[in-house]
């Protein structure tokens, strides 16, 4: 394993795995010092959204580092209140602006009951016309995905999705394999809510690794996408400094029991009924 690995979607295109979020990063003075590191330590792979009102500074501050656009991969995401088809084009052409011309891949960010299948239509229009590389959606059980599925023109390439130890989410993950669907963890350390977590503390320990480490690993060995964030760029490192280390099967076990099917954010079907 490396920082530069990729994971191939059901569509040919290559995702790292290893990805940078900047949510709640809104500053330049935070933002500078983090995105500078995140490039240096080999990140590729930079995660935003609509709702996180930054897409103009990550597009602004990758376009001042000098990094190739070919040499980086931009997700971004559909805001709820940019929902439906004549909406979601518009809000769409804003982002793109924002990002200096550039989004590789792009998400719902939540499902919606009033617009569900308008939204991905607009989507599937702009995947058509080859103004993104692929298109996914964020939040979604196996209902919606199934019933996404059954009239969808194109199938999803990503479910971005709440992921950590806590709430290990392996049923929608086995049917996201079997659809071909690449798993992405949003949350990867459970917004800290894991990190003190004593079984996974004793692993680290065993290996001189810290909790966050740990956890990271344990998503990569299974094969799932990650974008943790962080505002300190020593931190960025740290993220970064997992791949001199290895989880055994027990390892990997134990970690597993601690799941609790505990979410930090909020449920996906009740944000299906507020949408």
């Amino acid at each position: 394993m490396a920082i530069d690995d990729v994971v191939t979607l059901n569509n040919g295109v290559a995702m790292p795995k290893h990805g940078f979020g900047v949510y709640k990063i809104t500053e330049r003075a935070e933002a500078e010092p983090v995105i500078e590191r995140a490039l240096d330590v080999g990140f590729q792979s930079f995660d935003t959204a609509q709702m996180y009102g930054n897409e103009a500074l990550l597009g602004k501050l990758l376009s001042e580092s000098g990094v190739k656009k070919e040499d980086v991969f931009i997700t971004t995401k559909i805001d709820n209140d940019h929902q439906g088809y004549d909406a979601a084009l518009f809000s769409f052409e804003r982002s793109l602006e924002d990002l200096q011309g550039q989004i590789d891949l792009l998400l719902v960010h939540w499902p919606s009951g009033r617009h569900f299948f308008e939204t991905w239509k607009a989507l599937e229009r702009l995947y058509d016309e080859q103004v993104v590389r692929a298109i996914g959606v964020s939040n979604y059980t196996r209902d919606h995905l199934e019933k996404l599925l059954a009239a969808a023109n194109v199938k999803p390439a990503v479910n971005q999705i709440e992921c950590h130890p806590y709430l290990s989410q392996y049923p929608l993950k086995a049917f996201l394999k079997e659809q071909n669907i690449a798993v992405e963890a949003w949350s990867p350390l459970g917004r800290g809510a894991v990190l003190g977590d004593p079984q996974i503390e004793s692993i680290a320990k065993d290996h001189g690794k810290t909790v966050a480490q740990v956890i990271l690993r344990w998503h990569l060995q299974q094969e799932t996408v990650i974008i943790p964030k962080t505002v300190t760029p020593d931190r960025v490192n740290e993220n970064a400094e997992i791949y001199d280390f290895a989880l055994d099967e027990a390892e990997m076990e134990t970690i597993d029991r601690v799941n609790k099917d505990e979410r930090n954010g909020p449920d996906p079907d009740e944000m299906f009924q507020k949408i």
